[in-house]
């Protein structure tokens, strides 16, 4: 579809097929969606038109599409072009009556304004004052008078200006496309111990996917068996590869680096996160943005207003005030012609989409036009603690011992036991080492016993070492006081600690928590910058982890121990104070404030499906430093909205001033109305290069 109005025809078209009940097009993403019945052939004769081609969305086979050349795209444009530029050298030579020069003119207007005219005429005929009405008009009556040469500059410009329409469009949206090509369409599956390449519509959950060193991965799934490191920066925005192991998730084009890996698939092709992804996108598309409702009324009103205001023109100064008829003929159409709502139509669609498409290539995913322009004008911005302003994942924060010099030994022997434990907090343990470049791994561990509700012990070079809490080493609790002294302390502080010692002697306490992201504190000092009046973290966490970790990040209120319905509850009364107020979660608990807020916004790595599902806007990679990023996209939305808009109404009334002294020609009217178009657009194509940082 190549514009706004064609969707909205095509939309009236369709819903009037016999069987339909009713169907919304959903202009960005090209889709229909039908209540009822109607067939593909129905569907494609309500959008013949504009020769639409249509695919059930359920069809299994993958859409082949053919992008056609750029002259065969345009062959009408170019022809009437060419027309054109033959019947201006003819009026040179042979004089602007000429038959041949008049011929020429015909033909370039015929050939160029073909599907304006089919469309101009039947919305005449029904009475529908559209863009189409306004410039057939316009042409018939340049026809009239004779003025070939600017009838025909007319019809060009008209069809350049919706070449351009249909470009920026394009352009706009090729970042959201693209997500389409993530995830690959086949994957290697394993069935009844045979191996096939199987194309993702047909693959069901709980198949077994081969994966391949450097291959990307075509489905969500759970490690099974191998290890290896994943790459999931188109997913979720991380820099570096994260290590998979058995039970890890993996997600739908991300790219296998290293080892062969084994993978139950547990989502369909529709379920998957790059799925949820598109989805997310394609109602962003579908959404309409308060101002564009306002242009589009505003259009539906103001073509008549114009033609009626042409008809006075070319009437009351001839009858009542002896004008020339055709003076005033000519002065009505190139008021026709000036009055064409295009530029003021596109002002903002294509600033939207624009900004929507550059959010989506950053990494935040908006729904749509109207929750780009509410996050414009926020005053309060709400934070879950937990995954949001934090990691989400437990990390070691602490490790102290007895005796600092043996610090890397005594840290290898935790990891080397922990690394035989299923305890959640192993991995964050077996991680840091990582990170410390410490060797656990040539540790060899002998008779590793799980101690249920105490901890772990395994025996090291004939030495029984334990790990976990102080019922371990309850005979020898007296002895290390400085160690029990600092457990005592991180326990304070709301860490969960564990003692490693022998059933002599304590030697080490080592201490894991959820750690604050490093950009939380940057963040909210920007959004406070931007001018946010008010940030709050809401946490169902208990009041004194709230309080460290709020304080920690500057925000200006903290609430823990809530509820879901507390949450809700604070949202609401947030609403009553500043109006404007946007909640940032990623757990289902979450849900009801994201829903209740002016702008719910979900963590998109880290969040629940849940919470995706609720929210307005999507981080990506649970980044929070594109938060400053979208306020700051959004402001200049709205900015270049208003420009826009001032802009089409100001040049169009300068052009109507000209029409008193008599000055208004169809080449002024024409350079008015397709250049405001014009400028509009590139205008709005702007919101493109707006960087996230």
């Amino acid at each position: 579809m190549s514009c706004t109005n064609c969707a909205a025809k095509f939309e009236k078209n369709v819903s009037q097929i016999p069987k339909v009940t009713d169907a919304k097009v959903n202009f960005g993403a090209g889709k229909v969606s039908i209540e009822g019945e109607a067939t593909i052939a129905e569907i494609e004769a309500a959008g013949a038109f504009e020769n639409l081609k249509v695919q059930s969305e359920h069809d299994t086979e993958p859409r082949i599409e053919t992008k056609e050349p750029f002259v065969k795209r345009n062959w009408n444009l170019l022809v009437s072009l060419f027309l054109i530029i033959l019947a201006l050298v003819s009026q040179v030579v042979n004089g602007e009556d000429a038959l041949l020069t008049e011929g020429l003119f015909i033909l370039a207007i015929i050939i160029g304004g073909f599907s304006l005219f089919k469309e101009g005429f039947s919305d005449l005929f029904k009475l529908d004052f559209s863009m189409e009405s306004l410039m057939t008009i316009a042409i018939i009556g340049a026809a009239i008078i004779g003025e070939w040469t600017e009838g025909s500059i007319v019809v060009i410009l008209f069809a350049i200006s919706e070449a351009l329409e249909r470009f920026s469009m394009d352009k706009a949206r090729q970042s959201i496309r693209s997500l389409m090509d993530i995830a690959p369409k086949e994957a290697l599956i394993r069935r009844n111990n045979v191996e096939q390449m199987i194309n993702v519509s047909k693959i069901e959950v709980g198949d077994i996917m081969i994966i391949k060193p450097g291959q990307k991965i075509a489905m969500d799934g759970q490690v099974i068996k191998g290890h290896s490191s994943v790459n999931q920066a188109a997913i979720t925005g991380e820099s570096v590869p994260i290590e998979k192991n058995i039970n890890d998730d993996i997600f739908a084009g991300t790219i296998n680096e290293e080892g062969a890996l084994e993978v139950k698939v547990t989502k369909h092709v529709n379920d998957t996160t790059i799925a949820k992804i598109i989805h997310l996108v394609e109602e962003a598309q579908g959404e309409r943005a308060p101002a564009q409702a306002f242009v589009d009324k505003f259009a539906k009103y103001y073509t008549p207003t114009i033609m009626v205001i042409a008809a006075l023109i070319v009437i009351v100064p001839p009858l009542f005030f002896n004008g020339d008829w055709n003076t005033w003929l000519y002065q009505g159409l190139s008021l026709l012609v000036v009055g064409c709502p295009c530029s003021l139509v596109i002002s903002t669609p294509v600033s939207i989409v624009s900004a929507i498409g550059n959010s989506a290539k950053n990494g935040v995913l908006v729904k749509g036009g109207i929750y780009l322009e509410e996050i414009g004008g926020l005053k309060a911005i709400a934070f879950d603690k937990t995954g949001t302003l934090t990691k989400g994942t437990p990390t070691v924060t602490d490790f102290t011992t007895v005796d600092s010099k043996d610090e890397e030994k005594y840290f290898s022997i935790i990891t080397a036991l922990e690394s035989y434990s299923q305890h959640p907090l192993a991995s964050a343990i077996l991680k840091e080492a990582d990170n410390r470049a410490i060797s656990y791994k040539s540790v060899v561990v002998d008779e590793f016993t799980s101690i249920t509700g105490k901890g772990i012990q395994g025996n090291i070079e004939g030495i029984t070492y334990l790990v976990g809490s102080p019922k371990l080493f309850e005979s020898i609790l007296t002895d290390n006081s400085k160690i029990i002294e600092t457990y005592q302390r991180l326990q304070q502080q709301r860490k969960t600690a564990m003692l490693l010692g022998t059933d002599k002697q304590i030697l080490a306490v080592i201490a894991v928590a959820d750690e604050l992201r490093e950009s939380s504190k940057a963040v909210i000092e920007k959004l406070h910058n931007l001018g946010i009046e008010h940030t709050i973290m809401l946490t169902g966490d208990n009041a004194t982890t709230a309080q460290s970790i709020g304080k920690q990040t500057g925000v200006t209120e903290i609430k823990g121990d809530l509820m879901p319905q507390d949450k809700l509850d604070y949202i609401k009364s947030l609403k009553e104070t500043y109006g404007k107020v946007a909640m940032v979660g990623d757990g289902i608990n979450d849900a009801p404030a994201l829903a209740a807020s002016t702008v719910g916004i979900a963590m998109g790595g880290a969040g629940t499906d849940t919470a995706l599902e609720t929210a307005d806007v999507a981080l990506m990679g649970d980044d929070l430093q594109k938060l400053p990023f979208i306020v700051k996209l959004s402001r200049q939305t709205l900015r270049i909205i208003k420009q826009n808009i001032t802009f089409s109404l100001g040049i169009k009334l300068l052009a109507l001033l000209l029409v008193v002294p008599g000055w208004l020609t169809l080449w002024i009217a024409i350079l008015a109305d397709m250049g405001a178009t014009v400028l509009v657009t590139l205008n709005g194509l702007r919101l493109m290069k707006v960087k996230s940082k």
